[in-house]
């Protein structure tokens, strides 16, 4: 599947804010609103995603809460396959599978409908999220889509914050893509 070239990666970089501070002292947040409001470069990154996905005979298109769904639900629209939430604990109306994960300190929740990909046992779908930071939001994301009966084919992020490792947590459990990546 393609990559995206130095000079593509190089303006998607440029449409990235940085936030010192946020949401803690010490922490560069990575701020993709400003990608999402530049008409230019989000039609670049959705483009590229489009191609590389384009003949991954996907069943499904997963975004993780909340960033998450809007580079999916993009995606899913270009690729004509469904869209499914993986959201935080309590926000889906229906029945749900849950999956912990570990936090620096304590855990967290995240959802998935029971019948996300109605009822297709062995479903393909391509996680997708803004960021990979320690992996854990992902890793438990894979488990749920896995308990949901589909295959996660491929993990898709824009950003791989990749001195955090996290690829190294879910790389057993699927293949990663990160579309940019910064030491």
């Amino acid at each position: 599947m393609k990559e995206l070239d130095p000079q593509s990666k190089a303006r998607l970089l440029t449409a990235i804010r940085d936030v010192p501070d946020f949401p803690k002292p010490g922490i560069v947040f990575k701020d993709i609103t400003t990608l999402l409001n530049d008409a230019e470069a989000f039609g670049l990154l959705m483009d590229h995603l489009a191609e590389r996905y384009r003949d991954a005979k996907l069943s499904y298109i997963a975004g993780i809460e909340s960033r998450g769904f809007i580079f999916g639900a993009a995606l899913a629209a270009k690729l004509g396959v469904g869209f499914v939430p993986i959201r935080k604990k309590g926000k889906l109306p229906a029945a749900t599978i849950a999956e912990k994960y570990a936090l620096e300190y304590g855990f967290d929740e995240v959802e998935i409908h029971i019948d996300a990909f109605r009822g297709q046992k062995g479903a393909n779908v391509l996680l997708i999220d803004d960021l990979i930071a320690t992996g854990g939001t992902a890793e438990a994301a894979i488990k749920l889509i896995q308990d949901a009966g589909g295959t996660c084919v491929e993990a898709c992020f824009i950003i791989d914050l990749a001195f955090l490792k996290g690829r190294e947590k879910i790389t057993p459990l699927a293949p990663v893509y990160a579309v940019l990546e910064i030491d």
